[in-house]
């Protein structure tokens, strides 16, 4: 089953004072079809920047599962993180890229081309990753990085992934925005 969060939402009244508009648990959860353990909850998306600011803002997480936000867009999520299974471990190149696939950015998945671990994707986005409970180790090009509840990284569009190899779950915030990588450093990853 997968964790609900709650989330509270303000906005302003017909006079413009600071009120609550909704709240309750977060409408949107993905449950990962390989693993109901691995949940992924977006509290918020922005499509643009600056983000308009609305006295009753529509709700921006319906939709289909996307893993990045929209051109000058941010993303809050949390995800929960189970025990990293062998399934995982085991997965193809072709498995890798469906994954990816079915979050709307294929293109990211580098299993089969140089990356070392089947989740690892990198994407055109600056990322908050805030450790709330558990552990996780970052998989990055050429070194591993143990992450302890408390940790937060701030992930500059690089090749990485998430793999939990602690025997309990994980959960992480994660706060995405849309960037773009400077032509000299997109030239080095068509090399």
């Amino acid at each position: 089953m997968p964790r609900t969060i709650r989330r509270v939402v303000t906005g302003h009244d017909a006079r413009g004072r600071a009120v609550v508009i909704s709240d309750g648990p977060s409408p949107f959860i993905h449950v990962n079809p390989r693993d109901p353990d691995n949940t992924s909850t977006d509290l918020w998306r922005t499509g643009e920047t600056p983000a308009p600011i609305a006295a009753h803002p529509a709700e921006p997480t319906l939709g289909p599962r996307r893993q990045l936000p929209q051109k000058r867009g941010t993303v809050l999520r949390i995800n929960q993180v189970p025990p990293e299974s062998e399934a995982t471990r085991a997965m193809t190149p072709e498995d890798s890229r469906r994954a990816f696939a079915a979050l709307g950015n294929e293109p990211a998945a580098l299993w089969g081309k140089g990356g070392r671990h089947p989740l690892m994707h990198r994407t055109e986005t600056i990322d908050y990753a805030i450790i709330l409970d558990g552990e996780i180790t970052m998989v990055l090009d050429d070194e591993d990085v143990l992450l302890k509840a408390g940790d937060v990284v701030v992930q500059c569009g690089t090749a990485h992934a998430w793999s939990n190899r602690s025997n309990a779950p994980c959960t992480i915030a994660f706060v995405l925005i849309d960037g773009e990588f400077e032509p000299e450093l997109k030239e080095k990853f068509r090399e």
